[in-house]
């Protein structure tokens, strides 16, 4: 079977690549998809999953990401994507300077649409932000989110998988997946 993995990113497309790899042929493809703006990601997965349907009538999984930071207030929660864009980790560093809370957690919601419908898979990682970028892997929060003492960057693909939140989604994803095969 084949899965079409919707995203601009190929970072993404790579780690569900590795997650699937010996159970489902898995293909890339970025399309333009409108994006709503609300506080869960589960709902920004499911109607970005929805769209993306609409398009390409095959079975397809997206993804949404939120990155929460406890002192912040939740921010940059479900708009972590564009604030990347905007003031990326420099200025997540800079907001979070005189910060003593430095506790953070990501969570990223998998929908996946067939011709079934939509079902959405989440997983959470909880760490703090560090007060430099450390680490060269990743993409992303990555440098500046540590989870057991070590940034995200600073672990190979294969170890970052097994803990991380898109790790744990596509895990719950992939048991669903298999237990229909």
């Amino acid at each position: 079977m084949k899965i079409t993995v919707v995203t601009g990113n190929r970072h993404k497309a790579d780690e569900v690549a590795s997650f699937f790899s010996g159970i489902a042929e898995i293909e890339h493809l970025d399309l333009d998809l409108p994006e709503i703006r609300d506080e869960n990601v589960g709902t920004v997965a499911r109607e970005k999953a929805r769209a993306a349907w609409e398009q390409i009538g095959r079975p397809l999984i997206v993804d949404d990401t939120g990155f929460f930071i406890t002192a912040l207030n939740g921010f940059p929660g479900a708009t972590a994507a564009y604030v990347m864009k905007t003031i990326g980790n420099p200025g997540i560093l800079k907001l979070m300077e005189d910060q003593v809370d430095r506790s953070a957690y990501f969570e990223t919601a998998i929908a996946y649409a067939s011709e079934e419908g939509i079902r959405v898979f989440t997983g959470r990682i909880d760490g703090s932000i560090l007060g430099a970028p450390r680490g060269e892997g990743g993409f992303g929060y990555d440098p500046i989110f540590s989870y057991e003492g070590r940034s995200l960057a600073e672990m190979l693909l294969a170890e970052k998988s097994v803990v991380s939140h898109r790790g744990r989604a596509l895990a719950a994803f992939r048991d669903w997946f298999v237990s229909g095969i």
